[in-house]
């Protein structure tokens, strides 16, 4: 008996401290899937479980003659981004290619909300010669706090061509493409997949041969929100690694061969970096796969990169270069800290996966890296996310019982067309978001941008670069959350 009231109090002392909270990854898992639909823009559809959220931006691009309504909302606006966008979407992909036989009922939910993405897509890759990048002008929505279903600022159509190319852009499109070809090749439609793939094809060709940043093609749509600061070289790289992976063609992998040595000297210098952005880590990572299967000669750098990348971030590693709180969160300042967390999180995850059969061992310095390591970390990062930080705070809406309620969101914090049928203006908005009232719409599944990096966190509307939720925050989730679901079932 003694032993059994010793073992309580340190049960619930792990407890009370955030420390040994016991997650529920499926449930959490459903809810970060469930928050795409409420960054659904155009008609939504008759499944729509988000049911506050309602049709908007049916007319995006008909000034123009085309038809580019669908797509998500990027964050807690009404612009479409394309760039962060594509880049979401091929994280959800990689996620379900990697783990989505291990979502169980919440795979189909997995696939609907990529093709979701890809359906808009190949809208916005329509015209020969044309990039759609962008629809919204994001001054002016920035300058409004209005429902998507409401706004009436101008959906400007920011488009690059051969004259204005944006090679960064276009080469992340190319990836999702490619990407979420090999979900539905895999998951039941072959037929779309072909497509998809085909359209990668063509995009990525688009990319490469008119080279330039978007940054200066459409610099007034892109700056300063989502500028291509590496430059467009490691979305090629990522482009046609991808294109690799799902159509076989040799001649995409000798495209990563022949300019990996030119960009050689920026992927070494952004090793650590993967995001929206920068795909520098996720190229050595992606690559690796064929060293450790045997395919690849070792004498490639991607397996040398893909360690490196690892030898940067696990504080286990002598040469480690990145920050983390004093609660462990993997920490960067300035704007949107978990995208960081995510996204470098599931690069791990995918880099244990990869060499769970493989003999490789990684060296930082003389500290051996395990693979159980890999995972570990990753672990304590998703964990924090969910609850087990000093604050004991769900950074998840909806998941737990506390959790962020003010959070940065148009949609989530102006009441609904149900429960305010009259059309908010512009400026009629403000009061609702200066307001210290809880958000009246739950935006279920929204991970929001974060604590401090002293982990600190004020659930405050006002400040965007902590309380506002981002597609790019939750898309690596799904992949992690898969995962980790699999094996607390097991």
């Amino acid at each position: 008996m003694r032993k059994l009231i010793i073992y309580v109090v340190i049960v619930l002392v792990g407890l009370s401290s955030g420390n040994a909270i016991l997650h529920d990854y499926g449930d959490a898992l459903a809810k970060s899937i469930l928050f795409f639909e409420g960054q659904r823009s155009g008609k939504l559809p008759a499944s729509q479980r988000l049911t506050w959220r309602k049709d908007s931006a049916l007319g995006d691009g008909l000034d123009k003659g085309v038809n580019l309504t669908g797509g998500y909302y990027d964050a807690g606006d009404n612009v479409k981004f394309n760039f962060p966008m594509a880049f979401s979407t091929t994280m959800m992909a990689w996620g379900v290619i990697e783990y989505g036989k291990s979502m169980g009922p919440e795979l189909a939910h997995a696939v609907e909300a990529v093709r979701w993405s890809t359906e808009y897509f190949l809208k916005a890759t329509a015209t020969p010669g044309v990039v759609y990048a962008q629809v919204g002008d994001p001054n002016a929505d920035h300058n409004c706090w209005q429902r998507p279903e409401d706004m009436d600022t101008p959906r400007t159509l920011y488009a690059v061509t051969q004259n204005a190319p944006g090679s960064e852009v276009s080469a992340e499109i190319a990836a999702a493409l490619a990407a979420s070809s090999l979900v539905f090749k895999a998951f039941g439609d072959k037929v779309y997949a072909k497509v998809l793939l085909k359209r990668a094809s063509e995009v990525f060709e688009f990319a490469d041969k008119y080279r330039g940043s978007y940054n200066d093609s459409i610099a007034g749509g892109a700056c300063p929100f989502y500028c291509d600061y590496s430059g467009y070289q490691d979305e090629l790289l990522w482009g046609a690694a991808w294109l690799y992976k799902a159509s076989k063609k040799s001649v995409y992998l000798n495209y990563v061969m022949q300019n990996i040595i030119n960009f050689k000297p920026q992927i070494e210098a952004g090793i650590s970096e993967f995001g929206w952005d920068a795909k520098h880590a996720g190229i050595g990572v992606l690559i690796s796969k064929l060293v450790l299967n045997n395919t690849m000669e070792t004498s490639t750098p991607f397996l040398s990169y893909a360690d490196t990348f690892i030898c940067s971030i696990l504080p286990d590693s002598p040469t480690n270069i990145v920050q983390f709180s004093p609660g462990g969160l993997l920490a960067k300042q300035g704007v949107c800290n978990l995208q960081h967390a995510t996204a470098v999180s599931f690069l791990i995850l995918v880099y244990a996966r990869y060499l769970k059969k493989s003999k490789h061992v990684i060296r930082c310095n003389d500290k051996i890296i395990t693979q159980k390591m890999l995972v570990g970390f990753t672990k304590k990062q998703v964990d924090y996310i969910l609850g087990s930080n000093p604050l004991s705070m769900s950074y998840m809406v909806g998941y737990g019982s506390k959790f962020p309620r003010r959070i940065h969101h148009r949609a989530s914090s102006l009441p609904s067309v149900a429960q305010h049928p009259d059309h908010i203006a512009c400026k009629d908005g403000t009061p609702y978001f200066m307001s210290a009232d809880a958000n009246p719409n739950e935006l279920t599944g929204a991970v929001v941008g974060g604590p401090n990096v002293d982990d600190s966190f004020a659930d405050d509307r006002v400040d965007s670069t902590k309380s506002e939720p981002a597609t790019y925050i939750n898309a690596p989730l799904l992949g992690l959350l898969a995962y980790f679901k699999s094996r607390s079932s097991a």
